[in-house]
């Protein structure tokens, strides 16, 4: 925007603020009666015209004013300086959701919920790769006469539960000392790590004389494989989406919206992205690098504990959203779970 003038960006300002509320194509006539601008209509319409030159606007009919584009919402997000106060109301009810006495799973679907509500969008929680968690114990349950329930706590307090068919009478396994095995182990490794170091151990063919030792590495290996690699991702208020005037009346648009949100690897690919730093971070319709989410944006902000990322929470929406509204609701979100996320506050979604 260096080409243009401080009045060419405070009219391109008032446009994107004008679209943001109305949904509608603005006129150069709207931008003079509703903002003090010391311009005529005439002199905003010029200066519209440019703005379209330069990819800035878009006209969607001859008759029709013009309609802020992507280029125009990344320069009015760049420039935006002043942000909501997120009301005390939406505090408590994030509180609320965050700070419940629940299992994991529970805190995180009640808090996108709560996102979805407040924006009245898409609320967006996700938690990847959670075999690189770091595991506290593992414990070891029979369930039947072949089968064992086994459950991976990390050091955060999650748990995983893995139901494992042995194929074996599980009454002729020693429980106790293969789960004190696999425990002395495994404490203070991630998932991943002894995965790796499992089947390690099962190459090794000293440890393969011992009953115990392959009882043991072998129920390890079937509880490890299972579920590798799956992500928790949370999605509330779709419906929101739906809603919104620009899909509202495009039957095609909406089919093509709900097949991308039915596949979660293009809402992950967009979530993971913002792994790699703290803060917010903004990805408009253009810049999602998912063609399915043109039209969208993300906002988004990944949520710690003791400095390490532990996932990521966000809204989506129309690129039409209030980002003064949204970008502090998601940055409070983010600090409440950072908190709520620390070793000693975190519950155990299964009882031990």
């Amino acid at each position: 925007m260096n080409i243009f003038s401080e009045r060419s960006k405070h009219i391109l300002t008032a446009i994107v603020e004008d679209y943001i509320r109305t949904a509608e194509p603005v006129s150069s006539k709207a931008i003079a009666t509703k903002y003090s601008l010391g311009v005529s209509p005439a002199t905003i319409r010029n200066i519209m015209a440019e703005l379209e030159s330069e990819g800035f606007l878009m006209q969607p009919h001859t008759s029709a004013g013009r309609v802020p584009t992507d280029k125009s919402f990344r320069f009015y997000l760049d420039s935006l300086r002043r942000l909501e106060e997120l009301p005390e109301g939406d505090k408590a009810l994030l509180k609320k959701s965050c700070e419940s006495p629940s299992a994991v799973e529970d805190i995180l679907t009640e808090t996108a919920r709560a996102l979805s509500t407040l924006s009245n969008c898409a609320g967006l929680m996700f938690i990847p790769r959670k075999d690189s968690f770091v595991i506290k114990h593992i414990n070891i349950l029979p369930m039947d006469k072949t089968s064992l329930m086994v459950v991976i706590v990390s050091t955060l307090g999650m748990a995983q539960t893995r139901l494992i068919r042995f194929g074996e009478d599980v009454g002729k396994l020693n429980i106790e000392r293969v789960s004190n095995y696999l425990n002395s182990m495994g404490a203070g490794l991630t998932v991943r790590e002894l995965r790796t170091r499992v089947v390690e151990e099962m190459h090794n063919v000293r440890n393969l004389y011992d009953e115990l030792l392959t009882n043991a590495l072998k129920l390890g290996a079937m509880a490890l494989d299972a579920d590798a690699g799956k992500d928790g991702l949370y999605v509330e208020g779709r419906a929101n989406m739906f809603d919104q005037p620009e899909f509202r009346d495009d039957f095609e648009r909406m089919k093509k919206l709900f097949s991308a949100f039915e596949e979660k690897s293009l809402l992950v690919k967009i979530l993971d992205k913002s792994m790699e730093e703290n803060g917010i971070h903004i990805y408009l319709g253009s810049e999602s690098l998912v063609k399915e989410f043109e039209g969208l944006s993300f906002v988004i902000a990944p949520y710690a504990s003791n400095g390490e990322i532990l996932g990521t929470l966000g809204v989506i929406g129309p690129v039409r959203m209030n980002y003064s509204k949204i970008i502090p609701l998601v940055d409070y979100t983010a600090g409440l779970l950072s908190k709520v996320f620390c070793p000693a506050d975190v519950k155990a979604d299964f009882p031990l």
